[in-house]
């Protein structure tokens, strides 16, 4: 077992926090340049999206795994493994934008990016002083979330500006060089608490959360790996056109939302004495107003598209924080790492899933079409979302 220390910033968790900086550049950089790579080698707008689709059924199936991992090899083992499976194959993507290529890369990357989010979290858990833990996790969530706030619009810009060949090679360098960082880590396994499966929690006590985090991750993905496949104003799937500008700042301002959601979120649920499902519901209406908006930001303005993403991000950073809170207060503290899992597989099989399918309604019916099935689907989940709240 690791043993907190008694003071927060220590070198094994500063390690974790360059690690996860480094390997979540990568994430960024590449999540929505795949799609568009692929679109610029000849594949459907429905192809391009499986890209994303592909990685993140990986990184859900590896998700699983995890923690009998962590029990087997540790913390450093794992984490070394993840961000260099993370990284490296990225690098064949610099040389090819065959689909059969970027699927078999988009697998082993998952697997990657499965073994880096529940390793890092469960490290983070473990080597915060029990009193600083919640300060520990905020600043977690930042090492997660300014890299996405950079680079998820930046790595739009660079593949129209410096090319394929510079964005995939930064993609994979980024999370190699994370390994370097995971040589502080300890390398005993982690406490049997964050090994717990996650089929330690029955179904009617994550259907709430689980299924509010599903559909507003899938509304999420779905317009980030859209809007650089669509054009606004034009309304044909493109990456490398006019709307480029506009679909870099639209990632940019839907992270920046994302985290004022979370923060936000986090702040008003400490100041509630009963678990409710209000802030849940709030985010999943926000979600679904933004992605009206960026449909109807089709042939009028890239304001209203940038405005649509904003909120899309502030809603979605609100759910994130509150169905996490939600899934932790029905666990309770014996069953934290069993909430995390179920939490950490939402996130990812909702981001692939909206990746996959409204790149697919964009195909078929054009992108305001689907940011519409965006905004529907998070309207039909708010009654699910009731669940999410404490029982008794």
């Amino acid at each position: 077992m690791i043993e907190a220390p008694g003071r927060l910033w220590t070198a094994p968790f500063v390690a974790v926090l360059v690690a996860t900086v480094l390997a979540f550049g990568g994430y960024a950089l590449l999540l929505p340049a795949v799609p568009v790579h692929a679109a610029a080698g000849g594949a459907s707008p429905g192809a391009a999206g499986a890209t994303t689709g592909v990685f993140m059924a990986a990184t859900v199936a590896t998700q699983l795994a995890v923690p009998a991992v962590l029990r087997r090899v540790g913390p450093r083992t794992a984490l070394i493994a993840g961000v260099l499976a993370l990284g490296a194959p990225a690098a064949l993507l610099a040389a090819t934008a065959a689909l059969p290529a970027l699927f078999a890369v988009a697998v082993v990357r998952g697997i990657g990016f499965g073994l880096v989010t529940v390793t890092g979290a469960a490290l983070v858990a473990d080597l915060a002083p029990p009193a600083r833990r919640g300060r520990a996790v905020g600043v977690y969530g930042l090492a997660l979330g300014l890299p996405q706030l950079a680079l998820l619009s930046g790595g739009v810009w660079a593949y129209a500006a410096l090319g394929p060949a510079t964005v995939m090679l930064a993609g994979a360098v980024l999370p190699v060089l994370a390994a370097l960082a995971c040589l502080r880590l300890p390398s005993r396994p982690a406490p049997d608490a964050t090994g717990e499966p996650a089929a330690g929690l029955p179904l009617r006590v994550v259907t709430g959360p689980w299924t509010a985090m599903v559909v507003s991750a899938a509304a999420a993905g779905g317009v980030i790996t859209v809007l650089p496949l669509w054009t606004p104003g034009v309304g044909s799937p493109t990456g490398l056109a006019g709307g480029t500008a506009t679909a870099a700042v639209a990632l940019a301002v839907l992270t920046a939302g994302q985290l004022a959601g979370r923060s936000l979120a986090g702040e008003l649920a400490d100041r509630r004495s009963r678990r409710t499902p209000v802030l849940t519901l709030l985010g999943l209406a926000a979600v679904a107003v933004g992605a009206g908006a960026v449909a109807a930001g089709a042939g009028v303005e890239g304001a209203v598209v940038l405005a649509g993403a904003a909120v899309v991000g502030l809603g979605f950073g609100a759910v994130q924080a509150d169905t996490l809170l939600g899934l932790f207060a029905r666990a309770g503290p014996a069953r934290s790492g069993a909430a995390s899992t179920w939490w950490n597989t939402a996130y990812d099989a909702g981001t692939g899933l909206g990746a996959a399918a409204l790149s697919a309604v964009l195909g078929v019916a054009g992108g305001p079409a689907a940011f519409v099935v965006a905004a529907l689907a998070c309207l039909l989940a708010a009654p699910v979302a009731l669940l999410v709240g404490r029982r008794g």
